[in-house]
């Protein structure tokens, strides 16, 4: 048995952090590595010792397998623990890892070879992914190869529509996974995402640790997963476990993975195996009372598992906190994060910190959120109720989205589906909206809490303005210096400080929680607002038609040919931008011509710089 001292985590952000902690508490001593942009996260803080991969981008740092050995040997690590995501299913480098004399904590190269590439996987149970697509086989999906998450992964409903996305699939997995392989498989809607974890050691012992449901996707990546899968069919589930248990054996595989499946008409459609610990993972480990890294740790040493897992108990649900827009078609957002703080009874699992920068090079996952309960419905209250009253100050996030999702009655009585956002995704997108909290804003800063000298005259009434955010809307509130403090028609102002205002309307008292960060920005009760001056400056207007950045990020792509001048219809893709990962296609709003073009393969952009403008056609 070999006993570990001192382990590198090849990742970064809430998966480095996650394996650190259970790291420290069995006494084993971190490496951490890090991009240059990630001189100062929290996952290079709390390791023992960290290494830098010099660059920004994965495929100069992260996906460096040649670079991680070298940063593990220099650190003086003696195994390797590869999180998620990047190289974690990349056989060449587990190879590297035992090579250089070091322990790789995952399964043997051989077993991600036959199950880490989708297309291989399938091969070995029997399903042969589609060869020339026709319209007869459409809708298809197009998938990498490798890795997960989403990324190189297209729903393609028009056959004239596959080349283009294939294109987009290969770049996109090339970035995310240092490989372009896709390929295309049937896409099956209305079906359930549902999954089974298994575990390994090196002496024959297999344990299936039950189901988690993962049906509430965005952009194919996961949002919201629960263990275990509600209202399974006996049959189906026990098919799954077989099959799952079945993958193992074949493989000879050693240590955690994951075994996918989509559940539709009472049947269960093998999609993939993922050869390493899931972002989901926590969702099983507080039904089974199990620390999975622990485990990984152990079997990595050579211990054998038990004979039997425990018996699960209770129910899980895990929410994803993303910096993006859900409004806006996910896109990324970036800034600094002021401020990420949940109350108590739930569970964190985050790689950021108050005042940490959220950046355009990698996923824009800010936090996994997760709840447990005796019973299915008590842990969704409690997610639900936690993310509302969390603290998310910085950039867009989805934290509203998810809470309604959990309040949904189609989630509720566990009738999901994998196209529950299509279906819904407008009405759950609807703006947090609080009539009080501009005026809350309003008075916070206002110096309410000092009193002047007596007036004779009535003062003027004060004005300020607000926008909501993101969704712009705008809002003028109106306010008074009185002998006996500030007041406001409609209300009376009880109490007002630059943190803490309470109103009082109808016989009902409101309290408000305030927070500025000298950004513009105000937080009154977790509504965003930003403080606008009284009128518009003229030179912030832009021409009609003028498309802009909607995140930052890299421009990768211009439609071939497209210069100032050239004529566009409604829709036709113009500019692509990469950011935290994935391709965001810039279309034409209106058929016309393009009179100017800012953007340039390899341009960094902000967040509304100006790309092109499209003038459109006069009828």
């Amino acid at each position: 048995m070999t006993l570990l001292s001192r382990v590198l985590v090849a990742n970064r952000g809430e998966i480095a952090c996650r394996v650190f902690r259970t790291c420290r508490e069995l006494g084993i001593r971190t490496v951490a590595v890090h991009s240059d942009p990630d001189a100062g996260a929290l996952h290079v803080r709390e390791a023992d010792l960290a290494v830098r991969l010099p660059g920004a981008t994965p495929a100069e740092t992260y996906l460096r397998a040649d670079l991680v050995v070298k940063a593990a040997l220099d650190a003086g690590a003696d195994a390797v623990h590869p999180g998620y995501g990047f190289l974690s299913e990349n056989a060449d480098f587990a190879r590297a890892v035992t090579d250089a004399g070091l322990v790789w904590i995952g399964p043997p190269p051989e077993a991600i070879e036959a199950m880490a590439s989708k297309t291989r996987a399938k091969e070995l149970m029997g399903i042969t992914p589609l060869g020339e697509v026709t319209d007869a086989d459409l809708p298809v999906l197009v998938k990498a190869a490798a890795g997960g998450g989403g990324r190189g992964m297209r729903v393609v409903r028009d056959l004239a529509d596959l080349p283009g996305e294939l294109e987009v699939a290969r770049a996109e997995a090339l970035s995310a996974f240092g490989d372009g392989e896709v390929f295309v498989e049937p896409y099956v809607e209305g079906g359930r995402h549902v999954e089974v974890q298994v575990l390994a050691d090196a002496h024959g012992t297999v344990w299936v640790l039950g189901t988690r449901d993962c049906s509430l996707q965005r952009r194919h990546q996961k949002v919201i997963e629960e263990a275990p899968a509600p209202d399974l069919i006996t049959d189906v589930r026990d098919a799954m476990y077989e099959m799952a248990e079945r993958a193992v054996r074949a493989t000879g595989y050693v240590g955690a993975g994951t075994v996918e499946f989509l559940v539709a008409d009472g049947t269960a459609h093998f999609l993939e195996m993922n050869t390493r610990l899931q972002v989901e993972h926590p969702v099983t480990e507080a039904v089974f009372g199990l620390d999975l890294v622990a485990l990984q740790l152990r079997i990595a040493e050579g211990e054998p598992l038990g004979p039997e897992p425990p018996a699960p108990h209770g129910h899980a649900v895990e929410a994803r906190l993303y910096a993006e827009d859900p409004a806006a078609g996910f896109a990324p957002q970036t800034g600094t994060l002021h401020r990420l703080s949940v109350p108590g009874g739930v569970r964190l699992d985050t790689g950021y910190t108050d005042g940490d920068p959220i950046g355009v090079h990698y996923d824009a996952m800010l936090a996994k959120v997760v709840a447990y309960a005796p019973t299915r419905a008590a842990a969704v209250r409690a997610l639900a109720g936690a993310l509302e009253r969390a603290e998310v100050h910085g950039p867009v996030t989805n934290r509203d989205l998810l809470v309604r999702s959990l309040r949904h009655p189609e989630f509720t009585g566990a009738r999901m589906d994998t196209g529950f956002y299509e279906r819904h995704l407008g009405e759950l997108t609807t703006a947090r909206e609080d009539p009080y909290a501009p005026l809350a804003a309003a008075l916070a800063t206002a110096g309410g809490h000092r009193f002047g000298g007596f007036r004779n005259v009535p003062s003027q009434p004060q004005i300020r303005r607000y926008r909501t955010e993101p969704d712009g809307t705008e809002h003028e509130v109106r306010y008074r210096h009185t002998r006996a403090g500030l007041a406001a028609d409609g209300v009376r102002v009880v109490h007002a400080s630059p943190t803490r205002v309470v109103l009082e309307a109808g016989g009902v008292q409101r309290k408000f929680t305030v927070a500025a960060y000298g950004d513009g920005r105000v937080y009154v009760n977790e509504v965003a607002l930003t403080a606008l001056p009284r009128f518009t400056d003229p030179s912030e207007q832009r021409a009609p038609g003028s498309l802009l950045a909607p995140m930052p990020g890299t421009v990768v792509r211009v439609a071939e040919g497209l210069a100032e001048g050239a004529a566009v219809t409604t829709g036709q893709p113009l500019i692509w931008l990469e950011a935290m990962k994935m391709e965001h296609r810039i279309c034409a709003p209106a058929s016309g011509t393009l009179t100017a073009l800012h953007a340039a393969v390899g341009r960094q952009v902000e967040v509304g710089a100006l790309l092109a403008v499209v003038q459109e056609e006069q009828k």
